[in-house]
């Protein structure tokens, strides 16, 4: 429950977004949230771009145990990472789980 509250200063923003610029506009801004979360060198939020770019968000300060959390949460392939569909849908499923 930690890592959702770390997250819903984004996340509560999803459903305003969602009504005001459709689907395809929703879709852009999770793009943009992904590339100021993403490690540049490898394409990916890692745990420590995570940690260090979370503040861009809005999410704040994050722990590792909490950043460890988001990244299990949404990470799909196993791979220690979210890549861009990995954190789409994890913002998605937080919504949901919001509501």
């Amino acid at each position: 429950m930690a890592n959702q509250e770390c997250l819903r200063g984004f996340v509560d923003f999803l459903p305003s977004m969602a009504e005001r610029l459709g689907t395809s506009g929703l879709l852009e801004e999770l793009y943009r949230g992904f590339y100021h979360l993403v490690d540049p060198q490898r394409g990916m939020i890692t745990l420590e771009s995570l940690m260090q770019n979370a503040r861009k968000l809005g999410i704040g300060e994050l722990g590792e145990e909490q950043a460890v959390g988001m990244l299990r949460m949404g990470d799909l392939n196993g791979d220690g990472a979210l890549d861009h569909n990995e954190f789409c849908m994890l913002m998605l499923r937080l919504n949901s789980e919001t509501i």
